[in-house]
C-alpha cells in the first residue's frame, strides 16, 4: 500500500554445491568448466535421469520423484521443466500426470479440441500445465490483453464465483469475436478453470529446471569431484555423508577413509578416489 518493493530471496545450497564441485574439477582435472554452457541434451545426463539415479539431483531426489522419474523417462529440457510443475499434490491426484506420461509415450491420443491449442499445449502433451499457458490461451482465443490475461490467471487461483462469472463472459464474448465455436469455447474455459488451481509458474519451473540439470550432469560427468562438494555441503548431517557414500560406493567410487596425511578439512579428490574430509568426523 505504500508502493514500496518488496523483493523475496531464495538461498539456495546447491548453488554452493555446483560452485564447489567446479572448484574441484579446477583442481583435480586442471578444467575450467562453465556450468552455464553445458549442452541441455547430453545423452548421458538423460540415462542418468532416466535410471532414476538421483541422490544429490536438486529437486529429484525424493523416492517418489525417482519413481516418476522411471515413468517418465524424460529424454528432453522441457520434460524435465515439467517434471518439477507436476509434483504436487494437485495435478499428482487429478490424473493430469499419467495423462502426460501416456501421452508422451504414445499409449494415449494425443488431440486438441481446438487447431489454436496445437501450439500452446504440445510441449505439455495436450494437459494446461503452466499458468503462462492459461494467458496464452486467454490471448489467442478470446483477444485478452497479456494484462488483461494475468487478471484471468489471477482471479482463477482465487477462485472468487462473482469475479470468475464477469471473466468467463468476457472470455465468451472475446470468443465470439474471433469466431470460435462457443461450445468449445466454454469446454476449453471450464478446462482452464480445473486447472488453474493447479497451474504452476513456468518461468520458476524452468529456473529450478537447469539447477536440477546441472547438477545432474556433473554427477555424470564428474562424480567424484559433484560428491566431494555435495557431502562437503552437508557434513554436519551423519545420516546423509553415510547415505551418500553408500552411492559413491553403488556408483564403483573408491572413497579413501580419513587419512590425517591426505585428509582436507572437507572432501577433496585425489588419484581418482574420493578422500574423507576430517571436518565430517564428529568433535574433529
Amino acid at each position: 500500500k505504500l508502493g514500496l518493493l518488496k523483493m523475496d530471496f531464495l538461498g539456495l545450497r546447491t548453488l554452493t554445491v555446483i560452485h564447489n564441485a567446479l572448484r574441484l574439477i579446477k583442481q583435480s582435472q586442471g578444467k575450467n568448466l562453465d556450468i552455464s554452457m553445458v549442452p541441455l541434451n547430453d545423452a548421458v545426463t538423460f540415462k542418468l535421469l532416466c535410471d532414476a539415479r538421483t541422490l544429490g539431483v536438486f529437486q529429484l531426489e525424493s523416492s517418489g520423484m525417482r519413481d516418476l522419474l522411471k515413468k517418465l523417462k524424460p529424454d528432453c529440457f522441457e520434460d524435465i521443466i515439467a517434471l518439477l510443475a507436476m509434483y504436487r499434490p494437485g495435478p499428482l491426484e487429478s490424473g493430469m500426470v499419467d495423462d502426460y506420461v501416456k501421452r508422451k509415450h504414445g499409449t494415449m491420443e494425443l488431440k486438441f479440441d481446438l487447431p489454436q491449442l496445437q501450439d500452446i499445449l504440445k510441449e505439455t502433451q495436450g494437459v494446461i500445465l503452466y499458468q503462462e499457458q492459461v494467458m496464452k490461451i486467454a490471448s489467442v482465443l478470446a483477444g485478452f490483453s497479456l494484462g488483461d490475461a494475468d487478471l484471468l490467471r489471477r482471479a482463477m487461483g482465487k477462485k472468487k464465483p462473482e469475479e470468475m462469472a464477469a471473466q468467463r463472459e468476457k472470455f465468451m464474448a472475446g470468443s465470439e469475436v474471433n469466431q470460435i465455436d462457443l461450445k468449445k469455447a466454454e469446454k476449453i474455459f471450464n478446462l482452464m478453470e480445473k486447472f488453474a488451481g493447479y497451474g504452476f509458474n513456468k518461468s520458476h519451473s524452468a529456473a529450478y529446471a537447469q539447477v536440477s540439470y546441472q547438477t545432474a550432469y556433473l554427477k555424470a560427468h564428474y562424480p567424484l569431484e559433484f560428491f566431494g562438494a555435495l557431502i562437503t555441503s552437508d557434513m554436519d548431517n551423519t545420516d546423509k555423508v553415510l547415505r551418500y557414500i553408500h552411492d559413491c560406493r553403488e556408483m564403483k567410487i573408491t572413497v579413501q577413509p580419513p587419512d590425517v596425511n591426505l585428509s582436507d578439512r572437507d572432501f577433496s579428490v585425489s588419484n581418482n578416489k574420493l578422500i574423507f574430509g576430517l571436518g565430517a568426523i564428529k568433535n574433529v
